[in-house]
């Protein structure tokens, strides 16, 4: 035991040392990658998806998450906006692959086995070679087979094949930098396109606007000539000066001769606290 007396215990016993990080082994960590979705963690079931980087999915976690607006919450799907982003995948079964062999500990399991095949050579999809998808029709084929078969058709359809809509599937290092900074340029020219697009839309609601609707200037100029030609007042009429009223009811009002020479107020006018 150490230090009861009865041994000398050594340095390494006691200074616990830094360990090394536990090594996994890469079938095992390329089984999980090529097995398994990397939206929930599920295994791989048909019908499953792509997307522009590479990674694989189930076609239904992604459709789910999508309904539930939590595409952009996670890193692995930020770049997924809808489904037109990614693309189903026509993939070839393997013979020998058992799906529900289970996975016990005193079982050997095989990790370089596969669920899917390329469908030219027959070696599994399990990440020791690269697979490539054409993104024109969802086809999955080996790069060894693109290297022994060469040519203008896909190899799984053949239907037409072009280099620039091929993708290799689950890339690393530079491979998948390329493709993150090609993500990132089209969602940028997609948002430019867009803003454009709304800015034009703009300008001509705005001058559809203004040929239709009369301007402030005019409307006030127009205002301004109504009140110039509107009609003079008449002057004050005065009852004293109607021929057609007796000098009796003239006499009446303030504005008569007797009322004005009259040396206390008026009737109507009369200040009780004159007298």
């Amino acid at each position: 035991m150490g230090a009861d007396g009865g041994s000398i215990p050594k340095r390494c016993e006691l200074v616990k040392q830094k360990k090394n990080p536990e090594k996994v082994d890469k079938a095992v960590k390329n089984a999980h990658k090529w097995r398994n979705c990397q939206l929930s963690g599920e295994k791989l079931k048909k019908p499953i998806v792509a997307c522009k980087l590479g990674r694989l999915f189930n076609k239904e976690e992604i459709i789910n998450a999508k309904i539930d607006k939590a595409l952009g919450k996670n890193a692995t799907t930020a770049h997924i906006k809808s489904l037109s982003d990614v693309k189903e995948l026509k993939l070839t079964d393997s013979t020998t692959y058992d799906a529900n062999a289970a996975e016990k500990g005193d079982v050997y399991i095989d990790y370089n086995d596969s669920p899917f095949v390329c469908p030219i050579t027959g070696i599994n999809m399990n990440g020791v070679y690269n697979f490539v998808v054409n993104w024109q029709c969802g086809c999955v084929f080996s790069e060894k087979a693109m290297a022994e078969i060469k040519g203008d058709l896909c190899h799984g359809c053949n239907g037409p094949l072009d280099k620039v809509n091929i993708i290799q599937l689950n890339p690393e290092g530079e491979v998948l930098k390329e493709y993150e900074e090609r993500v990132a340029a089209e969602a940028a020219a997609k948002k430019a396109k867009k803003a454009a697009a709304k800015a034009e839309n703009g300008e001509t609601s705005t001058s559809s606007a203004s040929t239709s609707k009369p301007s402030t200037s005019s409307k006030t100029s127009e205002k301004k000539k109504k009140t110039e030609k509107a009609p003079k007042r008449k002057a004050e009429y005065s009852i004293q000066d109607d021929p057609n009223v007796s000098k009796a009811v003239k006499s009446m009002f303030t504005s008569s001769e007797e009322a004005k020479n009259q040396p206390k107020a008026h009737w109507v006018t009369h200040n009780p606290l004159y007298f």
